[in-house]
């Protein structure tokens, strides 16, 4: 067994230490992640590369759920985490954009366009990823590890077990499914 399995399974007994190094040895390769699934987006102060592998981080340990067997499922779970994160960051900002308990102005349509289209995009992903969750997990599975994390197709297939040429017909189906819920 290497290293790392042998701490997820110490931190998937609750061995507070074990999930402090585990995450210590995979920081490099989650930061690689965020990075990745940030990288095509307008950044803003609130969620950078740092903050969502941080917040991926204590998410993971307050969840206490920490079950991977190994490296790839672990960024698998990672993945979700992230997905979360980047989801709830995106409606935080829209909440606090439409309002959070401040005084209502009338804007013209000239600072509307402005805002960023991006968070819609994140949040119309996710409620498409929940409809494609409901037809098929192993679909949505794909797609989250794909778009949110930025996973490569070898990472995805070993993560669920897979075989790569499965992982890219799973995307293919997704992304038509996907295409055609995201117009409506």
């Amino acid at each position: 067994m290497g290293d790392i399995t042998v701490l997820l399974q110490r931190a998937g007994g609750g061995e507070r230490q074990a999930s402090n190094a585990l995450f210590e040895i995979l920081y490099p390769q989650l930061r690689a992640v965020a990075r990745a699934r940030l990288g095509g987006h307008v950044r803003n102060a609130v969620l950078d590369t740092t903050v969502l592998v941080h917040e991926c981080y204590l998410k993971l340990l307050a969840g206490q759920r920490l079950k991977p067997q190994d490296r790839n499922h672990f960024l698998a779970y990672a993945a979700r985490v992230m997905r979360s994160v980047i989801v709830d960051t995106v409606r935080a900002s829209q909440r606090e954009r439409r309002g959070g308990g401040v005084l209502h102005i009338t804007l013209d349509t000239a600072l509307g366009d402005a805002t960023a289209a991006g968070e819609d995009e994140v949040l119309d992903v996710d409620a498409s990823l929940t409809q494609l969750a409901a037809l098929d997990e192993r679909l949505a599975q794909v797609v989250a590890m794909r778009y949110f994390c930025g996973m490569k197709e070898a990472e995805i297939a070993a993560a669920l077990g897979i075989t790569d040429r499965t992982v890219r017909r799973d995307w293919e189906k997704a992304r038509l499914l996907l295409a055609d819920a995201l117009r409506r």
